[in-house]
């Protein structure tokens, strides 16, 4: 669960991971005059169905569209149906911090997601890498996240930039009396032109899109397990999600 409680670190290290398993010689390999950078994989996210152009905001519009017209990664994920409570589902999707504090309190490794104001939203980690990311575009029953950034898997590893765009759809199946049934899902789009990237996907080969697709799985459930746990436990909700320092 810490990875899942990385949230889109998830999603953004699922191929930067991959540069951790090398060996120093293949690390140097990473040099001018190396290998071709490996071709992008094939498109396994499949068709958004919103249309993008019209619900993401022109600040944000040409970066996210060149994004998901041509991903290095691709990949999509379906959570098992969740009961919720409507306004609570959509306000753990506003409150990423909110959700990874909620996993510490839980006693289950997380790492800090810090509300950097005005929507965004930032994660690091010790290895220097850091990752920010925003709600730039809403739908009918979902939202479109933009993220930008660096991933280092570890320390002797180089940082990967990256650029990704998450577009999340929650559509209600029934709903009585402010609680509702969710069928939640997530398609990822993923590009870094990185040497290192083009590494990771030479390693990981034909396991790519499973790593990638894990990384969506994990996404999901960074957000279902908190929002079953307080759907089960509606007394433990506010300490639980209690701003830092509160319970």
């Amino acid at each position: 669960m810490n990875r899942t409680a990385k949230a889109f670190s998830v999603l953004l290290g699922g191929l930067a991971g991959g540069v951790a398993a090398a060996e120093p010689p293949a690390m140097s390999a990473a040099v001018p005059g190396a290998a071709p950078a490996a071709p992008a994989l094939p498109n396994t996210a499949g068709p958004v169905r919103v249309r993008l152009a019209d619900v993401v905001h022109a600040d944000y519009r040409d970066a996210v569209m060149s994004v998901v017209n041509k991903p290095t990664v691709s990949t999509k994920a379906t959570a098992p149906d969740l009961i919720c409570t409507a306004t609570m589902y959509e306000w753990l999707f506003d409150h990423p911090d909110r959700v990874a504090l909620a996993w510490q309190r839980l006693k289950v490794p997380a790492v800090p997601i810090t509300d950097a104001g005005n929507g965004l939203f930032s994660w690091t980690d010790e290895h220097g890498s850091e990752v920010v990311w925003r709600t730039v575009g809403t739908f009918r029953d979902g939202r479109v996240w933009y993220a930008t950034g660096k991933v280092k898997p570890g320390p002797a590893t180089p940082s990967v930039p990256v650029k990704a765009v998450a577009v999340l759809s929650h559509p209600q199946k029934a709903a009585k009396d402010g609680v509702a049934s969710f069928s939640t899902s997530v398609q990822l789009f993923l590009v870094s032109d990185s040497r290192a990237a083009n590494l990771a996907l030479r390693l990981l080969g034909p396991a790519a899109p499973k790593v990638a697709e894990q990384g969506a799985e994990q996404f999901l459930e960074f957000f279902n397990g908190v929002a079953n746990y307080v759907q089960k436990n509606p007394t433990k909700a506010d300490a639980l999600l209690a701003p830092p320092g509160k319970k």
